[in-house]
């Protein structure tokens, strides 16, 4: 349904990070349940009229990479992500490991069942709009960087474009970030050579974690897009360094477009409704010409003549023209 100057989106993308699932029902910093914050996020995009094509977490699925704490984020999201139609995609971070991050959710135990030791680089394709996950973790370590060989193959993967272009979904997003220094020291390693590949490639975005907060910048020419948490966040006015906080929770909508993509931040509430209409609205509202919409929800002395008129919803007779009448 296009009311404005833009048909809808082709592509859309649930972009969540950083849900740092621990096992034995453990809670973070024993005051966080992980489990319960990234419940409520699904909750959340389930309840709403967003149905993605795919949901992608970019790292840090587990805190400890525990076997137990990949099942039970497998067994949340997975159900969640099937009723909703949407294509799974999982991305290593700094707290992940590989072997259990494999065998648990891909059924990849590794040569000789030694478990998987190689970064875990994939592929999606999601009708024909191409999400390559970069592997960018260092084991034993919170830096990320990525090996000459996985450059090698995105190189190769880039080559050939994909229909609706490609978006590269990593864990450390390779971006500045001034309102902390201490996370510099935990950024991406040999950014410029991540760059050289993808200059002038069909890469239309990056996604990224890491942070703990929303974060938006460009690299080699190319939009990067940091989505915040679903355990806690950055406080990045407190004057202490790398503080975390139980709070301001979040998630992104992805809207991919021809010609652009827009990144949305939806935050993880239940708090109260303050206005609004009901959905019926929205087909009262297609149902007016152009000028009519224009005229009952633009206009500033309009404005409960709209109300009356839209929040009629199923009540409505249906017809186009009947529009209430007086001052608003």
């Amino acid at each position: 349904m296009q009311l404005g100057q833009y048909p809808a989106p082709s592509h859309t993308i649930a972009h969540f990070s950083d849900p740092h699932l621990l096992a034995g029902g453990k809670t973070l910093y024993g005051l966080v349940d992980t489990v319960a914050r990234l419940g409520a996020a699904l909750d959340l995009l389930e309840a709403s009229t967003i149905r993605p094509d795919a949901i992608v977490f970019t790292g840090d699925l587990t805190d400890l990479g525990e076997d137990e704490a990949y099942e039970r984020l497998d067994e949340l999201v997975g159900p969640a992500a099937g009723r909703m139609g949407a294509q799974l995609v999982w991305v290593m971070g700094n707290h992940d490991e590989r072997a259990p991050y494999a065998r648990v959710l891909f059924g990849d135990d590794g040569a000789g069942g030694a478990g998987a030791t190689a970064p875990q680089d994939r592929v999606y394709d999601i009708r024909g709009l191409r999400i390559i996950v970069l592997d960018t973790s260092v084991p034993g370590y919170h830096h990320g960087a990525l090996e000459s060989g996985q450059l090698e193959w995105l190189a190769a993967k880039l080559a050939s474009p994909a229909p609706h272009g490609t978006l590269l979904a990593m864990h450390h997003p390779p971006m500045p970030m001034p309102l902390d220094p201490l996370f510099a020291v935990l950024e991406l390693a040999d950014q410029p050579a991540l760059a050289e590949v993808i200059a002038g490639s069909d890469v239309r975005g990056i996604l990224g974690g890491h942070l703990h907060y929303s974060s938006h910048s460009t690299f080699a020419g190319v939009p990067v897009s940091v989505a915040s948490a679903t355990c806690y966040t950055m406080a990045l006015a407190s004057p202490r360094l790398l503080a975390g906080v139980d709070a301001a929770q979040a998630m992104d909508i992805v809207s991919v477009y021809e010609d652009r993509i827009v990144h949305t931040t939806m935050p993880i509430t239940d708090a109260e409704l303050l206005s609004g209409l009901p959905p019926a609205a929205l087909a009262r509202a297609a149902a007016l010409r152009p000028e009519e919409r224009r005229e009952l929800l633009s206009r500033k002395d309009s404005l409960s003549r709209a109300a009356e008129y839209l929040l009629a919803g199923e009540a409505a007779d249906g017809a186009a023209g009947a529009l209430p009448t007086g001052e608003g």
